[in-house]
């Protein structure tokens, strides 16, 4: 019975809501701002920071979708100083911004910015979908502020025969034209084309909510991940001729061919220990297309993570608090800066003159004497 009263009451159900981790503006330019999640009640217990790099086609809080199953909520929780990218609504006038404006520019302030927040000047980053292939081109070239790099379900080789390298290549998708005509590539044709990879998952959705309507917290993390699903964002059409141009149909990053603002982007450059994660069930980003980055990175420490799931689920759910997100800590906690602890305060003890028959006394004045005690 439940479950037709759920059904039945859906269009005037509350809506579920998302990115409610507190968080304040820490730096801003343009359309992007650089947010910071306030600090747990006990305080941050590691010594360096953690910056979110989320995709650009959606919105920043994926990582901090809902109560329970948002990755940033978790990281303050464990202690980190979280930081994330949130980079707006471009504008018309944006049509024209760049990859360098985006990768060299936007990207590489918000890791200054965080890293300039502890005296070793260095952040942890991790970089969700395409926001880890922006993070590992940055980190090549720029590799100074990187204590170290986890690339989530982040593609970094594109000629991998799956079908968005296979549309991205055909005769006829006139890139140029698409850009020439659009300015912003449009977020419904970048959305259509995510939901043609899977043709049948609406159908699988409607199923499923038909299945598990009766349980108020499922039907709760699903409306809040459809309204992440359906809140798209349309990109600066020159950051997506370089995209879609050098990379989807080059494949220039792993052959060395890239540049960014005129360096070449050489991954063997990014020494900084590193993570590439990758799931079964991704059908954005296969798990060669991710697990690739090991192999071409120059890190001493690096590993590759393949687990179940998809490129979304996989990353926002209850199972991921279970099993992603602890094995995310521990790497972290692994490659971050030795805490370095502070001597305690010495406290010089005085002994004042003692009378005849009494033990001397300590005292905070008169004459100075060498004796000193460790204050507790």
């Amino acid at each position: 019975m439940k479950r037709f009263t759920n059904l039945l009451s859906l269009a005037t159900r509350p809506k579920p809501q998302v990115g409610i981790t507190p968080a304040d503006v820490f730096f801003s330019e343009n359309k992007w701002r650089l947010l910071r999640y306030r600090a747990r009640p006990e305080g941050i217990c590691h010594p360096t920071p953690l910056l979110l790099v989320p995709s650009l086609i959606n919105r920043h809080y994926v990582l901090d979708l809902m109560p329970g199953k948002s990755f940033a909520e978790y990281m303050v929780a464990q202690g980190f100083d979280v930081f994330c990218i949130d980079w707006g609504t471009p504008g018309d006038e944006d049509r024209y911004v760049t990859f360098d404006d985006i990768v060299d520019g936007a990207l590489g302030r918000a890791i200054r910015q965080v890293a300039k927040t502890v005296p070793h000047e260095k952040t942890h980053v991790l970089g969700y979908c395409m926001g880890g292939t922006l993070t590992a081109i940055h980190g090549a070239v720029h590799p100074e502020y990187i204590q170290s790099f986890i690339a989530l379900a982040a593609p970094v080789k594109f000629n991998d025969g799956s079908l968005l390298s296979r549309w991205t290549n055909l005769k006829g998708f006139d890139l140029d034209t698409l850009v020439e005509a659009t300015g912003n590539v449009p977020w419904q044709l970048l959305q259509s084309a995510f939901q043609l990879l899977r043709p049948t998952l609406p159908l699988m959705k409607a199923m499923n909510l038909l299945d598990r309507a009766w349980n108020d917290e499922f039907l709760d993390g699903f409306l809040a991940l459809e309204a992440w699903g359906n809140d798209n964002v349309s990109i600066p059409g020159e950051f997506y001729r370089t995209f879609i141009k050098d990379l989807y149909q080059q494949d220039l990053l792993l052959t060395g061919g890239f540049r960014l603002k005129g360096r070449k982007v050489e991954l063997k450059n990014l020494v900084c220990p590193t993570l590439a994660v990758s799931f079964e069930h991704d059908n954005i980003v296969p798990g060669p297309s991710a697990a690739a980055l090991i192999d071409a990175c120059g890190a001493v420490d690096k590993q590759h993570l393949h687990l179940p799931g998809g490129h979304v689920g996989a990353v926002v759910s209850k199972h991921a608090a279970k099993t992603l997100w602890p094995q995310l800590v521990a790497f972290y906690a692994k490659h971050d800066q030795p805490v370095v602890a502070s001597p305690a305060p010495r406290i010089e003890v005085e002994v004042a003159p003692a009378k005849k028959g009494e033990p001397a006394r300590s005292s905070r004045h008169g004459r100075a004497v060498r004796t000193s005690a460790v204050a507790e």
